[in-house]
This record gives C-alpha cells, structure tokens and sequence, in this order.
C-alpha cells in the first residue's frame, strides 16, 4: 500500500495514510502512541480530558514515541483556549479540530508550524474548510460513530461528492475497519482514512474493557444515529437509549432530552462500564469487530487486506 507516496503521508510525514480518530475516552498517549509506532498517525483526544490530563497525556506520548502524532480538539467542549495554549506549549505540531468552525484556530496554530485538518460531513461545510485554509480536510459519513452529521449522509456518497469541490488532501471516516474498506475510500477519492471503532476494541485504548468486550457483541442494527436536536450522537442501543426513546416518543422535548443526558454519561458508559445507564458511542462498523486485539495486529491486518485486494477486470 501507499508509502510517503500520496498526500497524506507527505503532510503528516508518516509511512501509511492511515489515522487514529481521536476518540473521547478511548484515544490516550498508550493507543496514539501504538499507532504511531506502527507507522500511521496517533491522535490524542482531547474532548475527554481537563487540561492538565491532556499535558501529561501528551507529553507521555513524546516519550512512548519519536514519530509524529497529533491532538483532537472538539469544539463543542468548554476550555478552549486553555487546551491551544497547552498544545502550543507544549510543541504539538498535528492538531484535528471537529464539532465547530475550522476558522477558529486555524491560523493561529498554522503561525505556529502546525498542520490543521478539520472533520465535516458534508460537501458545503468541506468547502468552507477550503475556503478556511484548513491543510487537510476528513469527510466523515454517518456510519461513524460518537458525534455525527444531521444529513446522514453516506462514505460512498460523500468521499467522491466532496472530492469533486475541494483540492486539499482529503482524508474519508465513517464505516472503515477493514483494510477492502481503506481501498474503497481511496479508489473514491480519498488520499488516505481515519480509523475510530477498529482501534476503539484494541488493548491499548483506554476505554473500560466492559465496553470494549460489548463493541465485540454488537450486530448489525445495534447502533442508531440520535440527538439531533442537541448534537447528533450515533449510541448502542442500550437502558439509556430507550429512555431517550421514550422521551422521543412523548415529543421531542429538548429540555428533557438534555436533562436526561445529563452529566458525564459517556464516561460512565465507556471509562467506567456502565453498559446500561452509560452513552456509548460507536460506529455501525462494530458489526465487523469480533476481538479486542494489539494495535500492531490490528495494524498489519489492515495492509495485509489492503495489499491482498486486487479489482479484477470485468
């Protein structure tokens, strides 16, 4: 597969175009750190972590590794300016924002050195990230997990719909946890993939190994796309789901669905293993996990199936 040949590699200076989401409660300096071993790129996760949790995260990852990783900085979570002052102290030269404006901070990292690539999903906002100057642009479908598009719009649909109105190295999510899957995204138009639930249901993510153990059980129609009226989450459908049902049932009532998320509901779901009352978030391709592996292993299966996909001619 690609090495240091496509867009991706050569921006973020890796081996394989191949990026670690940077998932709340799962995505520590142990998980980002493994990846980048491995020759892609690690992502911290910053929506999960007070400030002073995301230094020592990160400066644990510059000692666990020598090759580049980055931070995911959503931008619906309080302490912003706090979590850029701590990247730019501490030399963070990778930063993934999500969930807001790519405008934002852009230009104040990029004064920095730092490449800037934010996640949308849908072509009118990868447009606007263009126009933002962001480096890189990640295309996220609706089959992803945790936060998600309104739209719900497809991988297969929106890779090549955005490809056609941007020129920026353009990175697909959403539905990718098989290396047949990588080279589909890519033959669409892709210069390389984001990767969340795979290596959600790996040993070094940091995730409860309830949770984890639960992302190995989950069948096709396990997960629903929810809370639009707040902030689209796709959820395992679990106690808390079906409450969240009810109220849905009863009317959409903004109020009650806020006051029944309530406080910290993905960490007691996917740090601390309330499998019941928790928010757990993951992607439709959970259907596809079966075993909580090493990073490496994960790793080297995605280029073997990459590698071993040939396209005859029909």
């Amino acid at each position: 597969m690609p090495e240091n040949k496509n867009r991706i590699s050569q921006l973020f200076n890796i081996k394989y175009p191949i990026i670690q989401a940077g998932m709340i409660w799962h995505s520590g300096w142990r998980l980002a750190s493994a990846v980048s071993n491995c020759g892609g790129l690690g992502i911290i996760g910053a929506g999960s972590m007070y400030p002073d949790i995301l230094r020592e995260n990160i400066k644990k990852c510059k000692k666990a590794t020598d090759k580049p990783f980055g931070v995911n900085v959503p931008m619906l979570y309080p302490n912003l300016d706090e979590i850029i002052n701590i990247i730019l102290e501490e030399g963070v030269k990778i930063v993934f924002t999500s969930a807001g404006n790519p405008k934002t901070y852009t230009e104040t990292l990029q004064k920095e050195n730092i490449t800037v690539a934010h996640v949308v999903s849908s072509t009118k906002f990868a447009v606007k990230c263009e126009d933002s100057g962001v480096d890189a642009i990640v295309a996220e479908g609706f089959e992803a997990g945790g936060h998600n598009g309104r739209d719900e719009t497809t991988t297969l649909c929106l890779i090549p719909n955005v490809k056609k109105h941007i020129s920026k190295p353009l990175i697909a999510a959403g539905g990718i946890a098989l290396g047949s899957q990588m080279k589909a995204a890519m033959i669409l138009g892709a210069d390389g993939v984001q990767i969340g639930s795979r290596f959600a249901a790996t040993q070094e993510a940091s995730a409860h190994e309830n949770w984890k153990n639960k992302i190995t059980e989950l069948n096709e129609g396990d997960t629903l796309l929810t809370l639009k009226e707040l902030a689209p989450v796709r959820l395992v459908k679990n106690k808390f789901f079906n409450e969240l049902e009810e109220i849905y049932h009863h009317g959409r009532n903004k109020e009650a669905l806020t006051a029944s998320l309530g406080r910290a509901r993905a960490k007691l779901g996917m740090f601390e293993g309330n499998m019941e009352d928790g928010e757990l978030e993951i992607g439709q391709v959970s259907a596809l996990i079966d075993e909580i592996l090493p990073v490496e292993v994960v790793f080297n299966t995605l280029l073997k199936e990459f590698n071993d996909c040939k396209i005859p001619i029909i």
